[in-house]
């Protein structure tokens, strides 16, 4: 999973994932994807393979990505590239250390990502938002901290299996987006 609270990880990594195709690059790699830039890519075949390959490089490095191998192909090195462990997670300390500013900008990025992904989709000739199971959906808790907290420990638990998963023929890689905000209504959060 990609945290964007996760900007203040390395020196200017802030400014390395508010850009839309980084993001999109490093989207790219959830789920424990190794990919060579020709693997981009094949998966981002929208962008142009020189300004690819430099957004690459400028993840990498970010340390961002890391090189899990190399291979020789016609006389140049090809690097096989995965997400830093890591580098899309943050403490809750240092998420406290971001300014409100920094955490609009991750969100705006965020949500601009979101929606890019929901127009790629939905504008390819195999949409089809019911056999997919394409969803969105939004709901009101009454929680306690408490009942959060142990909510989102279920969660992780109902997840962690999950996200271990291998790919496989009969797999398809889902990209799975949470935001979780308490309701500012006007009215008292007791109320």
């Amino acid at each position: 999973m990609i945290s964007f609270a996760s900007m203040r990880t390395m020196p200017g990594v802030a400014e390395v994932l508010l850009h839309p195709l980084r993001l999109r690059i490093v989207q790219a790699f959830l789920g424990g994807r190794a990919l060579t830039t020709a693997a981009l890519h094949a998966a981002l075949p929208d962008v142009p393979p020189a300004t690819l390959y430099r957004q690459v490089t400028v993840l990498a490095e970010a340390q961002v990505l890391e090189v899990v191998g190399e291979r020789r192909v016609r006389g140049a090195v090809e690097r096989t590239y995965q997400l830093r462990a890591g580098a899309g997670s943050l403490g809750a300390e240092q998420v406290a250390a971001l300014s409100l500013d920094e955490h609009r900008q991750g969100f705006l990025a965020f949500v601009s990502a979101l929606l890019d992904d929901f127009d790629r989709y939905s504008g390819s000739d195999d949409a089809d938002l019911v056999r997919d199971m394409v969803g969105y959906r939004q709901t009101a808790l009454h929680l306690s901290d408490t009942e959060l907290q142990d909510l989102l420990e279920d969660m992780h638990r109902v997840l962690e299996p999950r996200l271990r998963l291998p790919a496989a023929p009969d797999r398809k890689r889902r990209i799975l987006s949470t935001v979780l905000l308490p309701a500012v209504d006007g009215r008292r959060a007791d109320a």
